[in-house]
């Protein structure tokens, strides 16, 4: 049996039980400093094998661009769905996590009859839910959506670079580096800035910007 294969068994698991359209839900940019926090969700078709796929952490970025043509190819349903700076500061990154959660889940056409997600439930989902602690590593379709999260938001902080190169934003992707820290107490915050994220390292910093 193949890793991919063997990441397919929860999934299987899930329809014998009855359930037809079994969609994986993963997050990325949670602990970034700046950008959005990002969610996907993706319905695997049953018949397609993919292989190489697995957490999207584990692989380089040209694997992940590669595996990420590959979900979308194939894939019955996919979506990813964005929750900017300004509301993560307004509802703060939990909620904010899984507000992406659920609007990524619910604009998958047709919907899914059955959810995994990386980590914990989702509150407030009316479909059935399974969490899985390290999910991107156990089930294939988690895997998929954390690779189609991951490169979908790698791209639009790539974006955010080209409109403002000074943070580095197409390296650090929003993470808190060393060189991303002493940016931002060089140049103050952007308006891609998560104004309720102050890392240790800038508690004695007055801090301006947009």
């Amino acid at each position: 049996m193949t890793r991919t294969s063997a990441r397919r068994t929860i999934e299987n698991t899930i329809r014998r039980r009855g359930f037809s359209r079994v969609a994986g839900v993963d997050e990325v940019g949670r602990g970034c400093l700046a950008g959005p926090v990002a969610a996907a969700a993706v319905v695997l078709d049953p018949s397609q094998h993919i292989p190489g796929l697995q957490d999207s952490k584990l692989l380089t970025a040209t694997a992940r661009e590669y595996l990420y043509m590959q979900i979308i190819g194939c894939a019955l349903a996919w979506n990813v769905s964005e929750i900017e700076p300004r509301e993560i500061d307004r509802i703060n990154i939990r909620e904010a996590t899984f507000a992406a959660m659920r609007k990524s889940i619910l604009a998958l056409q047709p919907p899914p009859d059955f959810v995994l997600i990386d980590g914990s439930g989702i509150p407030s989902l009316p479909i059935a839910q399974r969490g899985l602690i390290k999910g991107d590593r156990r089930c294939a379709a988690i895997a998929a959506a954390s690779i189609v999260a991951k490169v979908t938001r790698d791209r639009y902080m790539c974006i955010l670079h080209k409109q403002d190169s000074r943070y580095g934003f197409d390296k650090n992707k929003g993470y808190g580096t060393a060189a991303h820290i002493e940016a931002i107490r060089q140049f103050g915050y952007s308006s891609a800035h998560r104004r309720s994220f102050r890392p240790k390292a800038l508690s004695d910093t007055i801090l301006e910007g947009l």
